[in-house]
């Protein structure tokens, strides 16, 4: 067993070897809790959720953290706008809400999305407001080390001297020279419109409940500051993998390498970045109209289908949304789930292997899955070519169950399950099944699948088809094959 990953950092697929045997550490940037989750921050979850089950199937103990980011410049304007007239009374929106109430409640809606698709919840998911101290330690620690000084105007603030730290720009291979200053960002009180704000001094309109003490003044922590933090104190000063989606390779982790390695820590081994989400070729945007939420799409489809979608391509690349791709995605988990149906009213004992099905990650099967997927999710997560080898595991069991080999067919069921569980396809959040109502939910349609194939033999294709109507209407997709009808539950 080689893992390989590819580093951002070093821009090579690399062995990927633990700091602490036996022991993977991973911290992925989680939201900034402002608004409701976009598409891009679930393809992202989902990316690093199939990394952790990965990592788990092949025995390393994984200490996830995810953070929020709960307090912003955009948090606060929001806040202040529904105390204005600008109050945008969108959906869940809510007229004169505290900044705080706003985070907490769009932190909900993350956590509820998350849920819903599988993504398991972190080891530790720490909210910046909870770490000022870290904080105010850390941009001590830069300013002892000569890279960081309060702002020179007086106004509170406190920066990072990039031209201080030689290394700065080695994350995305830019030259200082040749990078531009935040273009929303203001110069005053900086040595080099680059600097960037590790300390936000009070500024008069300001919440004070947005404000805290420090020995700069009282403010709030800059962004990339606070990843630097938190990260330090859950995972240590060098850790195994830093992940995020590639939109914050700059500024915002070409910032949190400088001043975390400019304080003397080793920070992240790997960096690994997510590709985006585009609609039919372009990058989606609000202005123009071409976006898709998480929402919409799982009012067009199922959980397991919408995972399966964001979750299908090779993490690094770009996943394009289509008017199809749901359909497609749905196709795909239809012919899953009529293999495990179809195996689970055949083989003897399936029923405990199917339960298995919705195992939290650590508690993986212990069916080996195939060669061709572990080689490719061992491959920097090559997803694609692993969910092949689950559809050759599919067409494999389909092939045994036709000619009666039970064993085979019991192996394919095993390979299929573990598979599965690794990809997180038989997390997603649904209602808990009741083994009863299972099962008398199979003896009647297949009373009824009895029923028309009698009418199909003696060609009376109206009942046939009012059978298969009366069963399509109740959710039920029965498919004709060699060897008879099978059927599955509709998804959604």
């Amino acid at each position: 067993m080689t893992l390989r990953f590819y580093d951002t950092a070093s821009a090579e697929v690399r062995d990927f070897v633990p700091l602490v045997p036996g022991q993977v550490s991973l911290y992925y940037c989680g939201a900034t809790v402002q608004g409701m989750p976009h598409v891009g921050h679930i393809r992202s979850a989902i990316a690093f959720d199939q990394l952790t089950r990965w990592l788990q199937y092949r025995g390393f103990r994984v200490t996830v953290v995810r953070n929020v980011t709960d307090i912003d410049d955009k948090i606060l304007a929001k806040s202040a706008a529904s105390f204005g007239p600008d109050f945008e009374d969108e959906p869940g929106a809510v007229r004169n809400e505290e900044w705080w109430a706003l985070a907490y409640r769009y932190e909900q809606e993350f956590l509820k999305a998350y849920d819903t698709l599988g993504v398991s919840r972190p080891t530790y998911e720490p909210r910046a407001t909870g770490h000022i101290p870290e904080m105010h330690a850390l941009i001590q620690q830069l300013i002892d080390r000569g890279h960081a000084y309060p702002a020179l105007d007086g106004s509170g603030d406190v920066y990072f001297d990039v031209r201080s730290w030689d290394k700065y720009g080695t994350l995305t291979r830019q030259k200082i020279d040749d990078m531009q200053g935040a273009p929303d960002a203001d110069p005053r009180g900086k040595k080099d419109p680059r600097d960037f704000a590790l300390w936000k001094g009070y500024k008069e309109g300001e919440p004070t409940t947005a404000s805290w003490s420090s020995p700069w003044g009282a403010g709030r922590p800059g962004w990339h500051l606070e990843c630097s933090a938190m990260v330090t104190k859950y995972l240590g000063t060098e850790f195994d993998i830093h992940g995020g989606g590639l939109d914050l390779r700059f500024p915002h982790h070409e910032n949190e390498m400088a001043q975390s390695q400019a304080a003397g820590h080793g920070f992240a081994n790997f960096w690994m970045h997510n590709g985006m989400v585009t609609y039919a070729g372009e990058k989606m945007s609000k202005s123009i109209g071409n976006t898709v939420s998480p929402a919409e799409m799982l009012e067009l489809a199922p959980a397991r289908v919408v995972r399966y979608y964001l979750g299908q391509a090779q993490y690094r690349s770009v996943l394009d949304y289509q008017p199809t791709s749901l359909q497609e995605a749905a196709a795909a988990v239809e012919r899953i789930d009529g293999f495990l149906n179809r195996a689970g009213r055949v083989l003897p004992d399936a029923s405990a292997t199917v339960a298995a099905r919705s195992a939290p990650p650590e508690d993986l099967p212990a069916a080996s899955v195939p060669e061709a997927f572990a080689a490719a999710m061992d491959d920097d997560l090559n997803v694609p070519q692993a969910l092949a080898a689950l559809h050759d595991a599919v067409r494999s069991g389909n092939t045994a169950l036709t000619a009666g080999d039970l064993d085979a067919a019991g192996q394919a069921l095993s390979n299929v399950t573990a598979m599965l569980d690794v990809l997180g396809l038989n997390a997603t959040a649904g209602p808990p099944a009741d083994a009863h109502a299972t099962t008398a939910l199979g003896v009647l349609v297949e009373a009824q699948l009895e029923a028309r194939a009698k009418a199909r033999a003696s060609k009376d294709w109206a009942a046939s088809d009012a059978i298969r109507d009366t069963l399509a209407a109740a959710g039920v997709v029965v498919e004709d094959g060699p060897d008879g009808a099978s059927w599955s539950l509709k998804r959604g």
